[in-house]
């Protein structure tokens, strides 16, 4: 086998820089590797940079800063310019909201003057109604319509406030969201493609609305107090129809005689010069008119409970009528001026209204007698007792028990004779009775 001769170029190493350095007799020597001086190149490049950007920086540094400057006062005179344009508009909007805020301000107050009003009115409106409702509804359903409850009308003043405040909160935020007329209690409208309605529009079309809702609350407590009045007026007279077939005659009430002066209940003295009554609106008049009409009303309610509307007896029979009959004991037409009840001895007999005890004792025919005033002219007799139970001059109330029946004086036997006096004269207890029952309706 042949041996191929070396190449000695090829593969040859390649030799490293040496660097000596002497000192003295010292001699020392470093070898230089290409890594080496390729890092000290870079060093050195990388400090030469630094070096030239410091210089650039010192140099430039003043132009830049002056430049920098320059663009941020051009920014902030172009930010200021914008800001006073902002600032003009706000005004001028501010000064636009200022003034529909002013007009809006004297119409929520006028509003809520009338609410107020209506307010104050349903307050007094209402101490009436609850005593006249009840009165005029007991009595014939044909006759006395029931009274229309305010609690609608209330529900609607509710309506116009939370409207009004609604109005006041479109006023102080007048870039907010559109209000709709349904978040007012309102029914939509429809949609047109006209222009689009503006806060003013749609407020004073708010204000059109609450406005008409409050007249129309005004007229509906009009109408009621004049439906108050009109049922106070007919039970009214009803009670004196019925009362007056008695032959019972009303005294004239205290409001229907004008010319009457006016004394107070507890005695004071009252007086001065004539002075002409202040001017009163529809309404005050109305009131007027119904609180006389319940008054009336209350005074002839009065009168008829003051009246013998009771039995004596409730649970006997009448077996005598009022009117001529024959005598039992001269057998001759005589006047029966009352009526009998049939009553065992010791039925308790009963007060057939207050009053006051006038006699109470013997008093000839009619045996043991029990007669009780009970004002107006009204009196009642209660004759052929066994027992007194009160004295004269004695307070008895009605349906109390005031004696024991029995067969004294002139009697065929025990029973009680009842009479009923008007000014004396002896009048028929069964109108009385009768008018009792039509009564039931009316004094509750």
């Amino acid at each position: 086998m042949s041996i191929r001769p070396e190449n000695r170029s090829f593969g040859k190493r390649r030799q490293s820089h040496v660097l000596i350095l002497a000192s003295g007799d010292r001699v020392r020597h470093m070898t230089v590797r290409p890594w080496m001086a390729a890092a000290a190149a870079s060093l050195v490049g990388v400090f030469g940079i630094g070096y030239l950007a410091a210089t650039s920086y010192l140099v430039l540094r003043d132009d830049l800063i002056g430049g920098t400057i320059a663009r941020q006062a051009r920014m902030q005179h172009e930010y200021e310019d914008r800001i006073t344009a902002l600032r003009a508009q706000v005004d001028r909007v501010t000064s636009r909201q200022l003034l529909d805020q002013q007009i809006v301000e004297e119409k929520v107050d006028k509003l809520l003057q009338q609410q107020l009003e209506l307010s104050s009115r349903s307050g007094r409106l209402g101490t009436l109604a609850e005593s006249a409702e009840p009165a005029t509804a007991s009595g014939d359903a044909a006759a006395l319509p029931d009274a229309e409850p305010l609690a609608y009308r209330k529900a609607d003043a509710q309506d116009g406030i939370q409207a009004i405040e609604e109005i006041m909160g479109i006023a102080e935020a007048n870039a907010g969201p559109p209000v709709h007329a349904s978040a007012l209690g309102y029914a939509p409208e429809a949609q047109t493609n006209g222009p689009r309605e503006t806060v003013s529009d749609r407020t004073d079309r708010i204000f059109s609305k609450v406005t008409l809702s409050l007249k129309g609350i005004e007229r509906d407590q009009l109408a009621h107090v004049r439906q108050l009045t009109s049922n106070a007026q007919r039970t009214s007279e009803a009670i004196r129809t019925i009362v007056e077939r008695t032959g019972f005659v009303f005294p004239v009430p205290k409001t229907a005689d004008a010319s009457a002066p006016a004394i107070p209940a507890d005695g004071t003295a009252i007086g001065g010069p004539y002075v002409e009554p202040q001017n009163q609106d529809q309404f005050e008049q109305s009131l007027t008119t119904l609180d006389n009409a319940l008054v009336d009303l209350e005074e002839t309610r009065d009168a008829a409970r003051k009246l013998p509307l009771e039995s004596p007896a409730p649970a006997s029979d009448v077996t005598s009528s009022f009117g001529n009959r024959l005598d039992p004991f001269l057998g001759r037409l005589a006047l029966h001026a009352g009526i009998d009840f049939r009553a065992a001895t010791g039925t308790r007999i009963r007060a057939t209204a207050a009053g006051t005890v006038t006699t109470a004792g013997p008093a000839g025919g009619y045996g043991n007698m029990i007669e009780i005033d009970h004002g107006n002219g009204v009196s009642t007799r209660y004759a052929h007792l066994a027992v007194v139970l009160v004295h004269v001059g004695e307070r008895v109330e009605a349906d109390q028990a005031i004696a024991q029946s029995g067969s004294t004086g002139r009697s065929t036997g025990p029973h009680l004779h009842y009479e009923v006096r008007l000014g004396g004269l002896a009048v028929d207890p069964m109108r009385f009775l009768r008018a009792r029952a039509k009564l039931a309706g009316y004094m509750n």
